[in-house]
């Protein structure tokens, strides 16, 4: 928002000049050389653009020293008013302006998007999953090198400047977000963001990067519910490639790059039908009905269970883990609307 005042700034503060210096033109022939305002007017103009053209009137002594004046004040004003004109077309600030105007009121619209913060090559894959799952987000992103070659279908919401700021994660929209990813390198950076991002909005997912072995536990006293270290995520990763191989594989299509192909999705207790509540899962008929599977479910107090039994009952505060493919899964969700 500084950076849009600014930049108005320079492309106002020129316009605002020639309007005062044509006023006091004005003003001075018509009280000092009794010419009429329509007269003074075409005076002043002719006298601060130099075109040489003859004067209304003759003008006498004071007459001609004001307009000396005139001439000397308003030549320098001119040109810088041109020159500055010029540059701020010519340097993009236009574009930028309307660009800028245009981002923010496509952020205004929307709603439970996620928030990215940080577009190093966390971001990225963070990014790349969200697009492939047809999630909105925003990037915040200092450095401009790094958004330039973004080549996925939201990289006009973009945001250049520094997430660690209030304002700049109120103008992401992070009071109507569903989610804030900070992956940036320092975890001094990302604990800031996420106290930050927490007292804004006390109902918002956080998942931040860690790189320190401390750092994770800070972060969740700031206020992430999830803190991730990709060394050890990544070590583990790959210990767990040599003993299961192929399971490990299977996860990974499940969860992570196919998410055209193959969905996991959660369902909430609020989401779903009121007549079904404090029903059992076998009552959801979910397999009958849309084909997918229930392969999980979270109590109310916070235990999985894998494969659960289809008596289990649905309580407030549990939530239910399907898995299938995406037509399964579109079809599972028109059951719930």
């Amino acid at each position: 928002m500084f950076n849009d005042f600014k930049s108005y700034s320079r492309f106002l503060l020129p316009l605002y000049l020639l309007i005062g210096i044509t006023f006091i033109g004005i003003v001075g022939y018509h009280f000092i050389c009794n010419y009429s305002f329509i007269d003074a007017f075409y005076m002043t103009i002719i006298t601060i653009a130099t075109v040489g053209f003859e004067e209304v009137h003759p003008l006498d002594m004071y007459g001609k020293i004001f307009t000396a004046l005139l001439v000397m004040i308003s030549f320098g004003i001119f040109a810088y008013a041109v020159t500055s004109v010029t540059r701020f077309v010519f340097d993009g600030e236009f574009n930028k302006i309307f660009k800028n105007r245009k981002l923010n009121e496509t952020i205004q619209k929307l709603n439970n998007h996620v928030i990215i913060c940080g577009y190093g090559r966390n971001g990225r894959q963070a990014a790349q999953v969200l697009k492939k799952h047809n999630q909105r987000f925003i990037v915040i992103e200092k450095s401009a090198e790094l958004t330039n070659n973004m080549n996925h279908k939201y990289n006009d919401l973009v945001i250049n400047a520094d997430a660690t700021l209030d304002e700049v994660l109120l103008k992401a929209g992070i009071l109507r977000a569903r989610a804030l990813i900070t992956s940036l390198p320092i975890d001094a950076d990302n604990l800031f963001i996420v106290l930050t991002a927490r007292n804004l909005n006390p109902n918002l997912t956080i998942i931040s990067r860690a790189s320190e072995d401390n750092s994770d536990t800070k972060l969740k006293i700031a206020g992430a519910n999830n803190v991730i270290m990709p060394d050890r995520v990544g070590g583990a990763h790959m210990a767990s490639l040599v003993m299961k191989p192929d399971v490990v594989e299977f996860i990974d299509h499940l969860v992570g790059q196919e998410g055209d192909s193959v969905n996991m999705e959660e369902i909430s207790f609020k989401n779903i039908p009121e007549q079904l509540r404090h029903k059992t899962l076998k009552d959801l008929e979910i397999r009958n009905k849309s084909g997918a599977n229930i392969i999980g479910f979270k109590t109310a107090t916070g235990e999985y269970i894998i494969n659960p039994a289809a008596d289990t009952k649905i309580i407030p505060d549990a939530k239910i883990f399907v898995l299938g493919n995406a037509e399964q899964i579109n079809k599972l969700k028109e059951l719930l609307t």
